[in-house]
């Protein structure tokens, strides 16, 4: 039997990229899956057909996560719609990809609430309905300790994220459920192309790892779905870097 049948997972911006490959890989061990996506409803709907192709339920919801108002609509539709959250996987991430003197206060807010605001209320909401045993695991980058050229609104919002997760594996110890965060290396995902020329995430050189090879989202999915299972049990409010020791010859 899958490890994870009967469970169901809500994986925001679980359509593209990471996210996509956390969602096939938890399907993958017949966990139900519930998605979020922004703009591209597209991609959406194939990333739907492909999960639902592997046996188990799809549902995708619409959703701007920066608008915190919707995201408390949104945690009620699903309280009431799907009654149970095993695993909650705050994967969904925007930044404005400039030097920090070139950023507003509304792009601030909006990468902050996005990044930061929209996971912590997704966490207090939704953990009402998660059953001892569940898992939230937080999607950090690596841009939270290591400065990155154009990366100042990510990696503040990050370290944000990273914090979140120590204080609510602790207070959310008490009804057995695991929060922890992941901090992935560089992965080559369309993401990357919202950067300038010449930012440190897309030098090339920064895709080769001591590992031999480059770090791929189905690494971190893999990652994903041994936080979400039984085995990871004592693992709480921990940051873990994937990143094939990428990071340790910088």
């Amino acid at each position: 039997m899958k490890r994870f049948k009967n469970k169901l997972s809500l994986i925001t911006g679980g359509s593209k990229g990471i996210g996509k490959a956390i969602s096939l890989g938890l399907a993958g061990e017949s966990s139900d899956i519930l998605i979020t996506y922004f703009r591209d409803k597209k991609n959406a709907l194939k990333t739907k057909d492909e999960i639902i192709k592997l046996g188990v339920n799809c549902d995708i919801i619409k959703i701007n996560l920066s608008d915190i108002s919707s995201v408390e609509e949104m945690t009620n539709y699903i309280k009431d719609k799907f009654k149970k959250i095993d695993f909650l996987i705050n994967n969904a991430a925007t930044g404005i990809n400039k030097p920090s003197k070139s950023i507003t206060s509304k792009h601030w807010d909006f990468v902050i609430n996005t990044n930061s605001k929209a996971p912590w209320i997704l966490i207090k909401n939704l953990s009402e309905i998660m059953p001892s045993g569940s898992s939230i695991i937080n999607i950090s980058s690596l841009g939270s300790k290591i400065v990155l050229s154009n990366y100042f609104s990510v990696g503040v919002s990050k370290s944000a994220l990273e914090t979140i997760t120590k204080y609510l594996s602790i207070e959310l110890s008490e009804k057995g459920i695991k929060v922890n965060s992941i901090s992935p290396g560089i992965i080559k995902t369309d993401a990357l192309k919202s950067f300038p020329e010449g930012s440190d995430v897309r030098n090339i050189e920064n895709y080769d790892t001591p590992a031999g090879k480059p770090l791929e989202a189905k690494n971190v999915s893999d990652l994903v779905n041994f936080l979400c299972s039984d085995e990871s049990e004592m693992i709480r409010g921990q940051n873990i870097t994937i990143d094939g020791g990428r990071s340790l010859t910088t």
